[in-house]
């Protein structure tokens, strides 16, 4: 999405909100998406972000 110039955080917003109590959800980013993770992490979801070789993130977001 962003590569194509979208604005992701509500598509965001919405898959998270989808998710049953044992889903996680993984986003791959361009950047260490610090400022989701702040958000998600008080509605009660914990973050584990990696950075993949090829330069990208890799975060999976799951429930406390």
């Amino acid at each position: 999405m962003i590569a194509q110039g979208e604005e992701p955080f509500q598509a965001i917003l919405a898959t998270v909100a989808a998710l049953g109590p044992a889903e996680d959800f993984l986003l791959v980013s361009p950047f260490l998406p610090s400022p989701l993770i702040e958000r998600l992490h008080a509605e009660g979801f914990t973050a584990r972000p990696e950075r993949a070789g090829d330069g990208s993130w890799r975060t999976r977001f799951s429930r406390e």
